[in-house]
């Protein structure tokens, strides 16, 4: 691979394309791409690829389900039987559910490709939610089929008292949608500075470690902000529901605020992130082979260790 000047042009010549012309053995590897430095160089970039559109596919679905309905996970009866009975809840919203899935890929990608890349796609995740609210925006104010109340101008609500499809799920996904940014953009920069902060500290030792205590400390704040921010802002996108949370007005609201939303949905995180340990070993000892990158050494920059093929 090189560039050649030539009577005053720049020609590119790639070796490898060139040679592959003349290949007729299948079992030779693919020509390279002229942005690829080298086979090992494409492998890396494909394997980061693959993880980022996980974590971005996983981040956008989970923010436009966010709140469209919650879990019950289980319940507890207090005094039951005595006219003090009550029912306490333990339950996440379904935007949860796939949440911690983006917490293991960007350990993955901390692991082998650094603090960096770890942060900058943390970065491109919250550019892309913007993207996502700007289209919903956009896809409110242009024109449609929609029955409009002529008096008010507003959309006829059906006999449930619901808006138009589009309109319920723009509702809930704007009004969650800022609760979640700020939620998350706290939550992976601290889980990305802990897991270099436990990589360092032990020399690239205990890898269950650095997982762990850096997801579940960072999922402590993601649960907490997440729950709190859209309490006392949810009412802003949507006035008919101003708390956004199935709060039961019989019993206390800072209690129902802690125990039922933020320890249920920190324990269901809290979990997760226990279970994805394995997963985690399985994919760090295949990926250190297939990539040829030690795991146990921290990489400072994003600079390409690239083996002589």
């Amino acid at each position: 691979m090189q560039w050649v000047a030539e009577e005053g042009e720049i020609r590119y010549s790639h070796s490898i394309m060139s040679r592959s012309r003349t290949r007729k053995d299948s079992s030779l590897p693919p020509a390279l791409h002229p942005i690829e430095a080298s086979h090992l160089h494409a492998r890396r970039e494909r394997v980061f690829l693959v993880l980022a559109g996980i974590f971005l596919g996983t981040l956008t679905m989970l923010n436009i389900l966010g709140l469209t309905r919650f879990i019950k996970l289980f319940s507890v009866t207090i005094h039951e039987g005595s006219p003090d009975q009550w029912e306490l809840v333990f339950a996440v919203a379904v935007g949860v559910l796939p949440y911690p899935v983006t917490f293991l890929c960007t350990d993955l990608i901390s692991e082998f490709y650094g603090r960096r890349r770890a942060n900058f796609l943390v970065f491109v995740g919250l550019l892309l939610n913007i993207w996502v609210v700007f289209i919903l925006w956009l896809g409110g104010i242009l024109p449609g089929w929609e029955e409009i109340d002529a008096a008010t101008g507003q959309f006829v609500p059906d006999a449930a008292g619901r808006l138009p499809l589009f309109f319920e799920v723009r509702k809930l996904t704007l009004a969650a949608m800022g609760a979640s940014m700020i939620a998350y953009l706290a939550a992976q920069f601290t889980d990305v500075y802990l897991f270099h902060f436990w990589k360092k500290l032990t020399k690239g030792k205990h890898l269950w470690l650095r997982n762990n205590g850096s997801t579940m400390i960072s999922q402590i704040v993601d649960t907490t902000a997440v729950i709190l921010i859209t309490y006392f802002t949810f009412n802003v996108f949507d006035p008919d529901n101003p708390n956004g949370l199935p709060i039961n007005d019989t019993q206390p609201v800072w209690f129902q605020l802690v125990v039922t939303f933020i320890l249920a949905g920190y324990a269901f995180k809290f979990i997760a992130a226990a279970l994805d340990t394995i997963p985690f070993y399985l994919a760090v000892s295949f990926l250190s082979r297939y990539l040829e990158i030690d795991p146990r050494v921290e990489h400072d920059a994003d600079t390409e260790e690239v083996v002589a093929e």
